[in-house]
């Protein structure tokens, strides 16, 4: 719009603008489409798995521990990474869970 030149003499100014707002919707709606959308698919994913994590399940963490659950609470999990080593790590740092 900074670079259109002046409306000539007798034309409408409002069409310009009305094509402006339809071109910035529509850059609203692919950017929902290709970002905001996908990530919060993935989230709900991953809150679902997180919900689904049981005792015996093999997990690695977000900074890349690998073990099994040993207990589950409300917000934590206890991983057995070793034999008689019990890491306790919040739910929302498993990355991953392989039954």
């Amino acid at each position: 719009m900074l670079l259109a030149p002046p409306p000539a003499q007798g034309q409408d100014p409002t069409g310009s603008l009305i094509s402006t707002f339809v071109m910035f919707g529509a850059v609203i709606l692919i950017f929902y489409f290709m970002m905001i959308r996908p990530q919060q698919k993935r989230a709900k994913e991953h809150q679902a798995l997180l919900a689904s994590i049981k005792k015996g399940d093999k997990v690695i963490t977000s900074s890349g521990i690998h073990g099994s659950v040993a207990e589950v609470s409300d917000s934590t999990v206890s991983v057995t990474v070793a034999t008689n080593t019990v890491m306790t790590f919040d739910k929302s740092a498993i990355a991953s869970v392989n039954s």
